[in-house]
Parts: structure tokens; sequence; C-alpha cells
């Protein structure tokens, strides 16, 4: 069928056209605007009603004559040529190559929009993912399938957070490929610089398929940029099998341009101006993580936002909150101290950490010392505060160790180097040399057996070292 052309565009505004008088168009059906000058510029329809059609123009509506730009309705809806070659690509976010490379011979061409997953079919996330960062794997693990977002804040170093986690994770049981799918929205043109130049330096692009939409480009990009990445993961994972980490930042920056069509599409707002639907919209993205019963790979999500003045009560986290696994929080005190990556462990919830733990996927002790940490940090915190309001002296000597604990966790367990990759040994490790601080008999989250097999060597060789330095 040839292309319906129309010559009946009635209003602009801002990246909006309608066109009158329209016959047989449907919802997200792509359309080709060409200038009188020549220049050709891509949409879809957003809205219908009996004749008339409300397209988004993807360059924008700048430089349109309504009188002489001819409106192409292309009878089909936004695509994506995908392939496994598109593993070490750097794409825009209209998903066309920017790293001068040739292009990309696609295996198939899939909808952006993707396929809902049905709820019969997913699988429980169950299979720890190793990011290589203590306060995630030690505190609050990330599960194969599991959306797990990062709260952060502005001038926070959540972009060199998520360059770490793009580097440094795997799958530690090894015989599984394993793949990263990198979305940046609106960032700019430097913090794109050093993505692509950390990726490559590291050699992490090689495993990495990069959509970069810089601050600059259109806002309806930006709404396609997270699809065209889920796009892709979806069939690196479902049919090639594989493990695919999705990382998408600025979630922000996505809802503000999701606000500023809402706004030209003169829609009633709902909570700080975004639209009503935003719930929805996010749940379309972040409900296309998971496993599939039958299939061999999986998506896991690391979405990250940036909270408006550090309020977690704000409508993007508040209501990411409600359809992900939990949040990893970075912390500003921690930020302030110098300590990297500043993730506050209090507050950060993994929702699915106890499917992915344990003996025969991390370590039998993992759970126990995971809570203990907790236990002895929230009671550490809670003695420094006490000093501060009664003095060192109202202390009693289990509370000056929990509170030197408290210290030693900060400066030890949760600063870590920002291409310092520790194994889940390591930070299992570490966190029984941590518990050395204290008291044996305070510990009574740990089973026994644990404290004997793992804690107990560390003790021995501490008092070889400083006989007077171990209590009992």
């Amino acid at each position: 069928m040839l292309p319906r052309e129309y010559r009946t565009i009635s209003d602009l505004s801002g990246p909006l056209m309608i066109v009158e008088k329209v016959r047989d168009v449907r919802y997200d059906e792509l359309v080709e605007i060409e200038l009188s000058n020549g220049e050709r510029r891509r949409g879809r329809v957003l809205e219908i009603t009996t004749d008339r059609a409300m397209v988004q123009v993807f360059e924008g509506t700048s430089g349109i004559d309504v009188a002489s730009t001819k409106v192409r309705f292309l009878g089909k809806v936004l695509t994506l040529p995908v392939a496994r070659d598109m593993l070490g690509r750097i794409f825009n976010g209209r998903g066309e190559p920017i790293d001068d490379g040739a292009p990309v011979i696609p295996e198939k061409s899939l909808d952006v929009n993707g396929n809902p997953m049905n709820p019969f079919s997913r699988d429980y996330p169950s299979e720890f993912i190793q990011t290589g960062i203590s306060t995630i794997d030690g505190m609050n693990p990330l599960v194969r399938g599991q959306k797990l977002p990062i709260f952060s804040g502005s001038g926070m170093p959540h972009n060199r957070i998520a360059a770490q986690i793009a580097r440094q994770a795997t799958v530690i049981s090894g015989h599984e490929e394993f793949a990263v799918v990198f979305a940046a929205m609106g960032i700019t043109f430097e913090e794109a610089s050093f993505f692509m130049e950390d990726f490559r330096k590291t050699g992490a692009i090689e495993r990495t398929a990069m959509f970069v939409n810089l601050a600059d480009d259109p806002a309806i990009e930006r709404i396609t940029t997270p699809r065209l990445a889920l796009t892709t993961a979806e069939y690196l994972a479902f049919e090639k099998d594989m493990q695919v980490l999705v990382i998408l930042t600025d979630f922000t920056n996505y809802c503000e341009a999701l606000r500023e069509i809402s706004a030209a599409r003169k829609e009633v707002p709902g909570r700080r101006g975004f639209p009503g639907y935003l719930y929805t919209d996010l749940a379309t993205l972040y409900e296309r993580a998971g496993r599939l019963k039958g299939k061999k790979g999986s998506i896991t999500q690391f979405p990250i936002l940036t909270m408006p003045e550090d309020d977690k009560t704000h409508p993007i986290p508040d209501l990411t909150g409600y359809i992900t696994e939990g949040q990893i929080i970075l912390g500003r005190p921690l930020h302030r101290k110098g300590i990297f990556p500043p993730v506050d462990v209090m507050p950060s919830l993994s929702r699915l950490k106890d499917k992915g733990i344990g003996a025969g996927k991390t370590r039998e002790d993992h759970a126990d010392l995971m809570n203990q940490l907790f236990a002895a940090y929230a009671r550490g915190k809670e003695a420094k505060e006490l000093a501060v309001i009664l003095g060192e002296g109202a202390l009693t000597e289990e509370d000056k160790a929990f509170a030197r604990f408290s210290d030693a966790f900060e400066d030890r367990y949760v600063r870590q180097g920002e291409y310092e990759n520790r194994t889940i040994e390591e930070t299992l490790g570490l966190g029984w040399e941590l518990l050395a601080l204290i008291p044996v008999k305070e510990l009574k989250r740990v089973r026994d057996a644990y404290i004997e097999k793992y804690l107990q060597p560390i003790l021995q060789e501490k008092e070889e070292k400083n006989p007077s330095s171990v209590k009992a």
C-alpha cells in the first residue's frame, strides 16, 4: 500500500503537529514529513480523532511551513533493526550508529514497544549477579531478572557508579554469555564523552550496546531511547540466550521530557505537573525486565534517577519504588565525607536479595553476615548520635566498639576504588574482618558455626599479632 500524503496541517505546538482530514490512520503509526526545501523529518501518531491526527515530530516543528509541507503516513510502527553485532557499537537516541563504524546488518526488525510478558510465563529471579561493589553485592544483592534502581541526587557520582557497574557486572557461574545495554537520556556532551571513553579504555564496550541521547536532542527522542535499549536487550536475552544487564540513566530527564510533551498536548497535569499516566508509562519500561520460563537468557534492569532536592517523595522516585524491587540510595553525607561510592545501606533495599544468596549461589554465611552488618552499623550510628548529645563518657565499652565499627564500615566496606572490582568472597571476607572489631558475645545474628569457621581464624591471627587487642 502506498503511503498516504496530506497537505492539511492545521496547527503546530512545540514538537506536535495537527493534520486534518486524514483517513485510515492508526495510533503509533510512523510519519514522514517533507519540508518545502526537501528536508525530511520523522514522527509518529500520538492521538487520533475522527478525521484528525496529532503527530509527534522527532526533530521538532521548527521551520515547518504549514502551507507547503507534505505529511505521509507510512502504515507501520517504529521498529529497530537488531543484530548480535550491536554489541561494541554506539547509537544515538534514534538507533542510528554514531561511532563511525559500518552499518549494522540486521538479523530482525522488532517493534520498539515490545510485547508485555505474560505473568504466567515469568520465571522467578533467583541467581546472583556480581557487580564488584561491596555495598550492593554484600548488603543489597542484585538478582538476575530483577529491576533495582539507584536513587541519586544532583551532583552525586551516579554516572561513575553506572560506568563501574557496566564494566564489572558478571554472572559468577561464568558459563553464560553476559552483555550490557547502556542507555543515557538527556545527558551533556561531557557526560557522553566520559561514558564512551571509559568503555573504550577499559574494553567494556566489546560487550556493550550504547544508546546516547544528549540534552540538546529533541525531547521526543528521549522518550524513544529507553525503548530502543530494551528492544535490543530483549533480542539478546530471549533470542540469543544472553544474560543482559540494562543500565538506564537518567530517568528524571526521561520523565521531564514526558511532562514537556504532555504540556504541549494541553493535558490535565498530575502531581508536580507530570502527566497522570506517569506510573503507567514507567511500568511499560520497568516491566520489560525479567526471566521467561523455557528461556536461558534474562534481562536485569539498573535504572538510575536523580531525586529533585534529594526528595524521596517526589513523583519519579515514589512511583519507581512502587514498580521496582527495591532501591539503592546514594547518601549526601557520605558524599560530603569523600566516600565513593556513597551508598547509604540503611535506607537501601533489595527485595529479592534473599533469593540470590546462600550456599551454591554466593556463600552459606552470606545472609547471616549481611544481617549482622546491618544491625552493627545501625547500632554504631546510634552510639555516635548518643555521644554527640551526652558526650563519649556516657557510652559503654560495647557502644564504643560499635561506634568504631561504624567508622571502619564506612571507611573500608562502603569506600571503594572506582576501578576496584571486589569478588563476593572478598566482600564477605571484609565483612568478617570488620565484625572482629565487636565483642563476640554481641554477634547475635550469626550462627556459632559460622563464627567458628570464618571469624575465629581472623581473631586468632589478630591475637598472634597483638595479644592485648582481642576481647572475648
